[in-house]
C-alpha cells in the first residue's frame, strides 16, 4: 500500500473580500475558520500531503476570487492543491488549472452532465479529476439498490448536489464506479450524516466504494481525532483521509497526527 495521505479541506466562503474558511455541521451550522492561503501555508509547513479547497458559494462572480486565493496560495505552498465547487465546464477548469490547481473536484455539475468528467481528463490525464461525492444514508430500501450493512440496519447512500441541499436519487455506490469508467481518477467521498459530527468517519460507506473502484478514494466527514483516522485506515482500502474542524481550531496538527500513525503502523509520510 503507498503511504496514506492526510489532507486538510478548506471550505471557501468567496462572499467577502479575499475570501474566508468556514466549517458547519452536517453542511450546516456555519463557523469562521480564517483565511485560506494562511491556513494553507500553515498546513503545508506541518507536512500536509495535499490541500483540497472547496468553494461553497461558487458562482461566476465568486470564480475570480477563488483563482486569486489559487494564485496567493501556489506561491508558497508546494504540495498537491485539489478546487472544487461550481466548475461546469472544461473552460472553467482550466481558468483554475492556470491559476495554480493540481487537480479539479466535480460533483453538481459532473451529476447533471456526466460527460464533464471525460472531457476535463481527456484534456489533463485522469489524475486531474477528482470526483467529490456527498453522500447520504437511507434506510428505506429499494431495488436496484447498492445494499450496504451498517451497526444500525441495511442501507444505501444517496447523492446529493448543490451543497448538500438537493438529492438525486442517484446510488453513490454505482455512481463512483460510473465516473471511474469516464475517466474519474480518485474520489473525495463525504458523509453527510457524519460530516462536523465528530462522531469517526462512515466505515461502512468509505469500505463499499473503496473496495469497487480501482482508483484511490479519499474518506471525508465526521473526523474528530487522530483514532478516527487510524480507524479508517485499519478498516477500509482508503488512501487518504480529510478532516476540516480538527486542524482549523487547533485541536491537533497535521505532523502529531502523523507521527500517531506512524507509531501505529500506519505507512505516512513524515
Amino acid at each position: 500500500m503507498l503511504a496514506r495521505r492526510i489532507i486538510p479541506c478548506l471550505d471557501c466562503d468567496l462572499g467577502v473580500p479575499g475570501g474566508r474558511v468556514v466549517k458547519g455541521i452536517e453542511f450546516k451550522q456555519i463557523r469562521y475558520a480564517g483565511i485560506p492561503w494562511e491556513l494553507a501555508g500553515k498546513y503545508y509547513q506541518e507536512g500536509a500531503d495535499e490541500i483540497v479547497f472547496l468553494d461553497i458559494t461558487a458562482s461566476h462572480e465568486r470564480r475570480e476570487t477563488m483563482t486569486g486565493v489559487i494564485r496567493e496560495t501556489s506561491r508558497s505552498v508546494f504540495v498537491p492543491l485539489a478546487v472544487g465547487g461550481g466548475i461546469s465546464s472544461v473552460e472553467q477548469a482550466r481558468e483554475v488549472f492556470n491559476a495554480g490547481a493540481d487537480k479539479i473536484t466535480v460533483n453538481t455539475s459532473a451529476l447533471k452532465r456526466p460527460e464533464l468528467i471525460s472531457e476535463i481528463a481527456d484534456l489533463y490525464g485522469n489524475q486531474a479529476v477528482v470526483l467529490a461525492i456527498d453522500a447520504k444514508r437511507r434506510y428505506a430500501l429499494e431495488e436496484g439498490r447498492n445494499v450496504v450493512q451498517t451497526e444500525q440496519g441495511p442501507c444505501w447512500f444517496e447523492c446529493s448536489f448543490y451543497g448538500g441541499r438537493q438529492f438525486t436519487g442517484i446510488d453513490a455506490i454505482s455512481w463512483a464506479r460510473k465516473a471511474v469508467s469516464l475517466g474519474a481518477g480518485e474520489i473525495l467521498l463525504t458523509s453527510m450524516d457524519r460530516d462536523g459530527t465528530y462522531d469517526g468517519f462512515d466505515i461502512p460507506l468509505t469500505d463499499a466504494v473503496a473496495t469497487r473502484v480501482n482508483v484511490p478514494v479519499i474518506a471525508s466527514g465526521g473526523c474528530a481525532s487522530p483514532d478516527h483516522m487510524l480507524e479508517v485506515f485499519k478498516k477500509t482500502e482508503a488512501s487518504a483521509a480529510l478532516a476540516a474542524s480538527i486542524f482549523h481550531f487547533g485541536e491537533y496538527s497535521i505532523d502529531s497526527v502523523k507521527a500517531y500513525l506512524k507509531e501505529r503502523g500506519v505507512n505516512v509520510r513524515i
